[in-house]
């Protein structure tokens, strides 16, 4: 259920992102790049490999919105025993998750119907919902426009945007599928990991900037994380 009626105008921001938002978004954004007691890098880097599990802390209608305040991944699908992957962000909305390889009986993200291989107990967003949203700040190297590929998977297609500090900075993105009817195991559709090469480029300031990830159209999708790259 979406409620959005209560949340405050700059909490509504990213969702109307250029969609028109005003240029003072940066000064009035009151989220704060990812940290805990394992990660205390501070805003991710580009260029480099920027993870959508570290989206911004803030909670719900500043650092995202989602469709429901539970976390279906750490403490519901993984259970809550103490570990740090089975517990990520267990009481914030967006969903988390993690690779796993070599379980028996069924290989879950090392399967033979893989388009990319991913590392290992690598954190992910899943669960999508259409029109759910997270924030990620990143510090760019320079100024200039950079390029992204995106490691995902989604059973049935979908359509993602990125807003860049408030604004859209891409339109609709379309994401292909990743299904492929030839496996036997119906919940391995949500991992069959695929790379989306060269999938969007993006203009970026020097330092400090606000990613925007939308969640269109369809959902069910896996994002764990964009490469950025200087563009040519």
């Amino acid at each position: 259920m979406f409620c959005l009626a209560a949340a405050p105008l700059l909490a509504l921001a990213p969702m109307v992102a250029g969609r028109g938002f005003s240029p003072a978004f940066l000064s009035q954004y009151k989220g704060m790049p990812y940290h805990d007691g394992r990660y205390q890098d501070g805003a991710q880097k580009v260029p480099g490999r920027v993870l959508c599990a570290y989206y911004d802390l803030g909670g719900e209608g500043v650092a995202y919105h989602d469709a429901d305040a539970q976390n279906h991944g750490s403490g519901e699908l993984n259970p809550a025993d103490g570990s740090y992957l089975n517990e990520f962000r267990i009481h914030e909305g967006v969903d988390t998750s993690y690779t796993k390889f070599e379980r028996a009986p069924d290989r879950i993200d090392d399967n033979a119907f893989e388009k990319v291989v991913p590392p290992r107990d690598l954190l992910y967003v899943g669960w999508t919902e259409p029109g759910e949203w997270f924030n990620i700040t990143v510090e760019a190297e320079r100024a200039g426009s950079y390029r992204a590929d995106l490691l995902y998977t989604s059973n049935r297609g979908g359509t993602i945007a990125i807003d860049v500090n408030g604004k859209d900075a891409t339109g609709p993105l379309r994401i292909a599928t990743t299904y492929d009817g030839a496996d036997p195991v119906a919940w391995r559709q949500w991992h069959h990991w695929n790379l989306a090469a060269k999938l969007f480029t993006v203009p970026l300031t020097k330092g400090r900037n606000v990613l925007t990830v939308h969640i269109l159209t369809d959902g069910n999708m896996n994002l764990a994380y964009f490469d950025f790259v200087a563009a040519r």
